[in-house]
């Protein structure tokens, strides 16, 4: 197994709008992140992702991308960033950026030329098709992620051109050489500036399904992604971009099994360094915990020795983890802290979501026009618009709204929880008066100062970064109990994932071992106490050497 400083990080995610307000405009911004790095530097993490920043009209939060070289002026301008990567490295951190590529804005230059035309030299940057020859309507059936189809019609040049999320997004056509050469300018750009490397977003959806071919069944759309000639786009982008510089590149893959991420990350295909898999956040809606050990179990079966994970339950695109999979009520702090110990002591590079790191939870809003997703808002659209109760619509579409991760974070108990000055542009969490950074910063035994001692541990014992993976509790619903080891050093992590208490009765292949207790998420634990008499209390995480 290669040693590399990426396999040893831990990320932190900034989405800047929901981050740190200083014009007072309601929008987070760049100079937001700048004035809370000593704070981002406390907690111990090793490099900061940012999401898009760049010029886009903003309909999907800034993933319908404008201008690949300008900064939205909602986040401030090129000098500020230039200044924030500055910044960043001076605290002997690092940064990385989305890399957007699957799509444009429709906004961006290069569509509006595409769109002018059937004969515009532009017009085979995107996916233009004729109607359907026996229909008339849209070339085939497949399903969008934002809307019932993937195809919208273009009135003047009487096309269709395809977008696998918003209508505003059309999809680039990869096929296209010059396409891909000023992509690759564009990521030198980046680089060049300084950054440390890219979140490659959806970046398996590059390639599309030859002949476009009517779906069996087009809810799943999994024939969006993983097509033939995905993989010879990115050998082609290391090759001729990534090989040149010493950076960190993380994919954002759903659809995939284990057998498909060796491909996208086998040290010996020369591809991404590690990636995203959504078995947990996108396939798993609430905790299963069977579920979740399979998933886990096959993923580090399947990566051992040749490709490298990645550890997360929320980002800002799905729920709070403390609200989705732990309990945001009773135990709040100690299912923080257990999630926490879960996704830092697994194998892989463990993902901090902005907020996380003082156990925020997940909000739910009285009304549909109290949210911006647009994925949520379309969806309550068309199942409204099949006649559907609307109360019944929008109870099923809370859990999974990708606003319930984007409400402001909450810095202090003033006014807007400190984020702005203005109107935050979605509502701060009502409970920030109860759950804020201010107040973790005065607790010794807040979520905060947890997270900053997991930090720290892996800093200092490689185990947690590439130790051997051996699941103790297969087949219990409550308890996860498993072993790290490397070079001689074991751990033993052990889990109450539950609102009960558990008497805990340890394998017997750990008769006669001397426990060692490293850190537990409850006060008062002992390395003394009796593991086989031992009563977990709910949500209850402890660390020992063995």
């Amino acid at each position: 197994m290669n040693k590399k400083w990426w396999k040893e990080a831990v990320v932190y995610q900034v989405y800047w709008r929901s981050f740190n307000d200083t014009n007072g405009d309601g929008y987070g911004d760049l100079q937001g992140v700048i004035e809370k790095l000593d704070y981002i530097k406390q907690l111990g993490v090793d490099v900061i992702w940012l999401n898009p920043c760049y010029e886009s009209p903003d309909v999907d939060n800034g993933y319908d991308i404008s201008d690949y070289y300008g900064v939205m002026e909602k986040a401030g301008d090129m000098k500020t960033l230039e200044r924030l990567i500055a910044e960043v490295h001076k605290r002997d951190m690092k940064i990385i950026m989305d890399l957007v590529v699957n799509h444009t804005s429709n906004q961006h230059p290069w569509f509006m030329e595409s769109a002018s035309s059937k004969d515009n030299q532009k017009r085979d940057w995107y996916i233009w098709k004729d109607p359907h020859p026996q229909t008339g309507e849209a070339p085939n059936n497949w399903r969008s992620y934002f809307a019932p189809s993937v195809w919208e019609y273009d009135e003047n040049t009487e096309q269709y051109y395809m977008h696998s999320f918003a209508v505003e997004q059309p999809d680039l056509n990869w096929e296209n050489e010059k396409v891909r050469n000023a992509i690759y300018e564009m990521m030198r750009f980046w680089l060049d500036k300084g950054i440390n490397g890219f979140r490659m977003d959806v970046i398996n959806l590059l390639a599309k399904l030859e002949g476009f071919p009517d779906a069996e069944n087009p809810y799943d759309i999994s024939y969006l992604g993983n097509n033939p000639g995905i993989h010879e786009y990115l050998q082609e982008m290391h090759d001729k971009v990534l090989r040149h510089y010493d950076v960190m590149t993380v994919g954002e893959i759903p659809f995939v099994t284990p057998e498909d991420g060796v491909l996208y990350t086998g040290e010996d295909r020369k591809e991404l360094n590690t990636l995203f898999h959504f078995e947990v956040a996108d396939n798993m809606a609430t905790w299963d915990m069977l579920r979740f050990k399979k998933i886990q179990k096959r993923w580090y079966e399947g990566l051992k020795g040749k490709g490298w994970n990645s550890q997360f339950l929320n980002n800002h695109d799905h729920t709070r983890q403390v609200t989705r999979y732990g309990n945001d009520g009773k135990y709040r702090v100690e299912s923080a802290k257990l999630l926490a110990t879960l996704v830092h002591t697994l194998p892989g590079m463990p993902y901090i979501y902005q907020g996380e790191e003082i156990g925020m939870t997940g909000v739910r809003f009285d009304s549909i026009e109290d949210y911006n997703d647009i994925a949520m808002k379309n969806k309550y659209k068309e199942e409204v618009g099949k006649g559907r109760n609307p109360k019944e619509v929008f109870e099923s579409l809370l859990l999974l709204s990708r606003d319930n991760s984007r409400t402001p974070v909450q810095w202090n108990s003033e006014k807007n929880a400190g984020f702005t000055s203005g109107t935050p542009w979605i509502k701060v969490n009502p409970n920030y008066k109860e759950i804020n950074v201010e107040k973790a910063l005065q607790d010794e035994n807040s979520v905060f100062y947890f997270y900053k001692k997991l930090i720290q541990l892996r800093k200092e014992n490689e185990v947690m970064v590439y130790g051997d993976f051996e699941d103790l509790s297969e087949g219990d619903e409550k308890l996860y109990t498993y072993t790290r080891a490397y070079n001689g050093v074991k751990w033993l992590i052990i889990l109450n994932h539950s609102d009960e208490e558990y008497n805990l009765t340890l394998p017997r292949s750990l008769d006669g071992t001397k426990k060692e207790l490293i850190l537990a998420n409850y006060v008062g634990v002992t390395s003394n106490s009796d593991m086989d008499q031992t009563v977990l209390r709910p949500h209850e995480a402890r660390i020992y050497r063995i």
